[in-house]
């Protein structure tokens, strides 16, 4: 039996087992591609999208488990209009290889919507399950202060 899930703001529906990983979902039957695997074990943060404003692990949640709305990095901004994080991660030149940054932008949105201007041990303390092998880890918190109204 098919199964209606709202991905930025847009009713789909899936016809895949309740067992499919979200992120194969938004991957393969939806092709949002701006979500990517990581370890799939939830220990990188790569798959990182939002249900409900909350950031998880779409790698370890089942279609059959996602409880609201999904937002992935697609649902931010596009490239004519830009959320303002997604402006402060090119403004601090965040990425790299790039690879991680959606996991990370997706976290970091997450924080600022919970926390507007979070000092930086909570930047710390939310993305300490992004990890990011460039090791950008100082412009990724420069880059939410600033999306966040505070010095970059």
């Amino acid at each position: 039996m098919p199964t209606t899930l709202t991905v930025n703001g847009t009713a789909h529906e899936i016809d895949l087992p309740a067992e499919v990983p979200l992120l194969w979902v938004l991957r393969d039957a939806l092709h949002l591609t701006g979500t990517k695997f990581g370890c799939g074990v939830a220990a990188c943060g790569a798959c990182t999208v939002q249900i409900d404003g909350e950031a998880v692990r779409s790698c370890q949640v089942a279609l059959g488990d996602v409880w609201g709305d999904v937002t992935t990095i697609e649902g931010l901004g596009t490239p004519a209009a830009l959320s303002k994080l997604q402006q402060a991660w090119i403004d601090h030149q965040v990425a790299q290889c790039g690879y991680c940054q959606s996991g990370q932008i997706m976290q970091a949105a997450a924080l600022l919507a919970e926390t507007p201007q979070p000092d930086d041990a909570a930047i710390d303390a939310a993305m300490a399950g992004n990890l990011c092998r460039c090791g950008t880890y100082p412009r990724i918190r420069a880059a939410i202060r600033a999306a966040a109204g505070m010095e970059g």
